[in-house]
């Protein structure tokens, strides 16, 4: 996965990545975004941001042409498109054509993945609108990539580029001793929305012995308020509340401390497009948990580097978290084999080569 340098490339490659709202969100897609932004000296490019105003669907639409003459203003070589605003822009994008190449870096499928029925239907037809007038779709997992495949999108306009396995160039200071008294620490790494799962994560958990093990949330409670109220209620429960502990969103740094102290690593959620966590997990030597859905079973083989089970099956999930905080000889061969694993995947050092190389490939196309 060679890397460009920037003294191997003598024109600066200036990109604009149009995005929605605050581009410092601690999620998966921006965080991805913003390690990508921080290489890309290194690369011999320069990242920049625009940004649509976060507000109730579908009303960023009307910011469509504001947006595209915000990001063509700029002059960059090359335009790349966030996932997450593609459905703002697609009609935009169907009624003018930029002087500079376009491309797509896609996190979620067409429609999103956190919406009902109508939204989802119509958010679709306005992703795909707007990928049909991008040169290439740059996508975060092979299961993401799979499902444009199914949805008529040609192979050859595809391209996987994964978040990179390291988390942090710094560990943050030790956060002591996760078990707490206990047999096994379990992280769970995840903001608090419904698709994560950290409610069926509790039920589960809670029909562990008390003295079994300890269960460390982190994430951010904000994004959904009422689910959060929920797994606040859920948590203060007496079965739960004095074995699991909530820490909320941490620096790269220190949930990168977080996954070297602990045991084992779980997060039972039904739609991940690529699941980033696992695979920063399994790059500690952490065995994963989860339900075998989304891109998680691209990750990791059930039995091997982890345990996955039926989606839904909180019977099944609290005998796999059982199952490891009794056995340290079971959780060593598989977090052995879960960081042999995740070592053949790019670091974020080759994911940025990988992306920038991309960008120039089109852009001398054009």
């Amino acid at each position: 996965m060679g890397e460009a340098t920037v003294s191997s490339q003598a024109h600066t490659l200036l990109v604009v990545l149009i995005t929605l709202g605050d581009p410092g969100r601690l999620t998966g897609g921006y965080l991805f975004h913003r390690r990508l932004a921080e290489l890309a000296p290194r690369q011999g490019a320069e990242l920049e941001f625009v940004s649509f105003p976060d507000r109730a669907f579908p009303l960023a639409i009307l910011d469509g042409p504001r947006v595209l003459e915000a990001a063509t203003r700029k002059q960059p070589d090359v335009i790349v498109l966030d996932s997450i605003a593609a459905c703002f822009l697609g009609p935009s994008l169907a009624l003018r054509r930029t002087p500079q190449a376009m491309i797509g870096m896609l996190h979620q499928p067409p429609g999103g993945i956190d919406h009902g029925p109508l939204r989802t239907g119509v958010q679709a037809a306005l992703d795909r609108l707007a990928y049909r007038n991008l040169a290439r779709l740059l996508v975060a997992s092979d299961s993401l990539a799979e499902d444009l495949q199914r949805g008529g999108e040609p192979a050859e306009r595809i391209r996987v580029v994964p978040p990179g396995r390291d988390v942090a160039t710094a560990i943050g200071p030790a956060p002591g001793d996760l078990r707490r008294g206990r047999r096994a620490a379990f992280l769970c790494v995840g903001n608090w929305v419904e698709r994560k799962g950290i409610i069926d994560l509790l039920d589960a958990f809670g029909r562990l012995p008390d003295e079994l093990a300890t269960l460390h949330l982190v994430g951010d409670s904000a994004p959904e308020p009422t689910y959060a109220a929920r797994v606040n209620a859920r948590r203060a429960e007496p079965d739960l509340v004095a074995r699991v502990v909530a820490h909320g969103p941490l620096s790269v740094g220190d949930v990168a401390a977080m996954y070297a102290a602990a045991d084992a690593f779980v997060l039972p959620s039904l739609k991940e497009p690529y699941g980033t966590v696992y695979g920063e997990a399994m790059a500690f030597g952490l065995p994963v948990v989860g339900w075998r859905a989304g891109n998680l079973p691209y990750l990791a083989e059930h039995d091997r580097e982890g345990l996955l089970v039926q989606p839904g099956d909180q019977a099944a999930l609290a005998d796999a978290l059982a199952r490891l905080a009794r056995d340290p000889a079971l959780r060593a061969r598989l977090g052995a084999a879960a960081k042999q694993r995740a070592l053949g995947r790019p670091t974020w050092d080759e994911v940025a080569g990988m992306f920038f190389a991309e960008l120039r490939q089109v852009t001398s196309r054009t």
